[in-house]
């Protein structure tokens, strides 16, 4: 065998698999077909939109939001090509880390696209057409995913747009109709209404992230409304169509859409399609890999993470999965992943939650109580002029247990972690009662959430809770 290891793909879930590897005294190389490493992750996805959305969050809040509409063309150019260079400038970086990570790591790094020869043999083909075969004991499968794009939409990265091409416009658009609902969707709302752009969301569904408590989505909404954003919910795209004057999205309700710029972001697609996972009898579901809770395949050496096996297909949970199939694969510690992940969604204002939704307890028929806290309550809340922020516990009736946490707020992917470290240790809501937070500051909203609960737990009359939920 060539290599111990063979990791097809360098982003977030292939690099961790790649370092777990090479700390365990393994052969390990990455196969990469693109020209750079890092993948979606770093290239086109989750760096590059957080690092657009920093300074459009910047803008909201410093005045300009008020002020977009007074924003002259010179003006607004200025804002986008400060938000290419500011994502240029983070992904340059960001590449140099890993590079350097990874070459100290002792990670052979191969140019090319891999496809299997048999189950233990990559043909690897680089820019010059040449081929040569590598053999591994073990082969993890981190090729990503990207942007789902029906053949019906017209695309052409200038004016019909993708969540990757939108990431290269030179030219911010006076108006940008966005197809989808979801988490890339709305994200990318909050850019370019940040930016002074009058942006409109099409979705089929009647709430937008529909797997989220209304209530939270309620305040997301509300800044949308802010930003000037038009909601046409409940309605399919017939078509989209390009001509001299922009773009002329058409609705199922007969309305037809006229803006600069759309862009569709609805799913995403796995990179399997060139893999020839048939020749190694790798099983897949139109693309998408199977795996165990170990991340193997159903050929029991072949591994597949990241965006390859499904949901959540996020950065985070991939990185970690990376790691724990090659502890399995490689034979070292037995690895437990933390049952409770926490998600985000970087929009103005963030969304972050871990555990289960009230929808999801209600279900369950299992007894539970809900607290609340208001952002605007907190004397940091107060001084940072966040009025909208919510941060919600979902405590077990019985055991006091914590079953979920949703925030919407400010810095709400940082603040989500005090309830999943809780969690995932066993705590209850007297642990968040008992526990000292410095004032002031958000975290203490957890608190101000715990005393509500304990309050209703303690026999109080329980408050109604959003029937929405």
């Amino acid at each position: 065998m060539d290599y111990d290891i063979l990791i097809v793909g360098s982003g977030p879930a292939g690099q961790h698999a790649a370092w777990q590897a090479a700390r365990m005294g393994k052969r390990a190389a990455i196969i990469e077909r693109k020209p750079k490493i890092g993948g979606a992750g770093l290239q086109t996805g989750t760096i590059p939109s957080k690092a657009m959305r920093e300074l459009a969050y910047r803008l909201s809040h410093g005045g300009g939001m008020r002020q977009r509409i007074a924003l002259d063309l010179r003006t607004r150019r200025g804002l986008l090509a400060d938000a290419l260079r500011r994502k240029e400038l983070v992904i340059a970086q960001q590449e140099s880390v890993i590079m350097q990570r990874l070459l100290r790591s002792g990670v052979a790094l191969i140019p090319g696209e891999a496809s299997f020869v048999d189950a233990h043999t990559l043909a690897v083909r680089d820019s010059n057409g040449q081929v040569r075969h590598l053999s591994a004991a073990v082969i993890v499968l981190a090729s990503g995913s990207r942007p789902r794009r029906p053949a019906s939409i017209p695309f052409d990265k200038r004016s019909v747009l993708d969540s990757t091409s939108i990431l290269n416009l030179r030219h911010l658009p006076e108006s940008l109709v966005v197809v989808g609902g979801g988490v890339i969707a709305c994200e990318f709302v909050s850019i370019f209404a940040a930016l002074g752009v009058q942006v409109s969301i099409v979705d089929s569904h009647a709430q937008l992230l529909t797997y989220l408590c209304p209530d939270v989505v309620d305040v997301l909404t509300d800044s949308f409304l802010d930003m000037g954003v038009e909601f046409h919910m409940l309605q399919k795209v017939q078509s989209i169509q390009l001509d001299s004057d922009g773009t002329h999205t058409r609705l199922s309700n007969g309305v037809t859409l006229h803006a600069d710029a759309v862009l569709y972001a609805q799913g995403r697609e796995p990179n399997t399609e060139g893999l020839q996972l048939e020749n190694a009898g790798v099983h897949s579901q139109q693309g998408w890999i199977e795996v165990n809770e170990h991340y193997q395949s159903n050929v029991p050496h072949i591994f597949a993470v990241g965006d390859l096996i499904g949901r959540p297909a996020l950065a985070s949970t991939g990185m970690e999965q990376g790691r724990a199939a090659v502890l399995h694969a490689l034979g070292g510690e037995e690895h437990v992943t933390a049952e409770n992940l926490p998600m985000a969604v970087y929009t103005i204002p963030e969304i972050s939650w871990v555990g289960q939704t009230e929808k999801e307890v209600q279900q369950s028929g299992l007894p539970y109580v809900i607290g609340r806290a208001q952002f605007k309550d907190s004397a940091r809340g107060q001084i940072i002029g966040d009025r909208q922020g919510l941060l919600k516990l979902i405590i077990a009736r019985d055991s006091e247990k914590l079953l979920g946490v949703h925030i919407v707020g400010e810095q709400a992917s940082e603040l989500i972690h005090i309830g999943q470290l809780v969690m995932n240790l066993g705590g209850n809501v007297h642990d968040l009662v008992r526990n000292v937070f410095n004032y002031p500051t958000l975290a203490e909203c957890y608190k101000l959430a715990a005393l509500d609960c304990v309050h209703q737990l303690q026999g109080a009359p329980v408050p109604a809770h959003n029937p929405r939920c």
